[in-house]
């Protein structure tokens, strides 16, 4: 693993402890502010623009709409000059999603330019439409 590959997961990592507390203020911290942002929670709209997805982010942490407990599991970073990502799942109560969170390095540090979960297909089922 790079060196800039374990800053990503350490971004990662903070993004999830963010989460995790319901801080909205180190969530707001970890968004990039130079660089267009966008966000795709579950079951929503994809957000365009820092306004709108740090006002999501508040709507769920501080509105309610967060889970009990949230935790990132196997991580897999990527980096690619200034640009890095990582896919994941993230762990539930009751189930499990698939995210990617995509970085670039703003001012010497990683902050996040999107975040997409989406639902997990149970075990042993295929998504339909897939060829045989």
């Amino acid at each position: 693993m790079t060196h800039d590959e374990r800053d990503v997961l350490a971004a990662n990592e903070a993004f999830y402890a963010a989460f995790a507390h319901k801080d909205a203020a180190a969530m707001d911290s970890l968004w990039a502010r130079e660089t267009p942002v966008t966000c795709l929670h579950p079951g929503w709209q994809n957000l365009v623009g820092r306004d709108s997805v740090i006002d999501s982010w508040r709507r769920i942490l501080l509105g309610g709409g967060a889970p009990p407990r949230i935790r990132c599991h196997r991580p897999v970073a990527r980096t690619m000059g200034e640009i890095g990502w990582v896919v994941c799942e993230e762990v539930l109560p009751g189930g499990s999603l698939a995210a990617t969170n995509v970085f670039v390095r703003e001012q010497n540090a990683w902050r996040i330019v999107h975040h997409h979960a989406s639902p997990v297909p149970a075990a042993g089922t295929e998504p339909e439409g897939l060829p045989n």
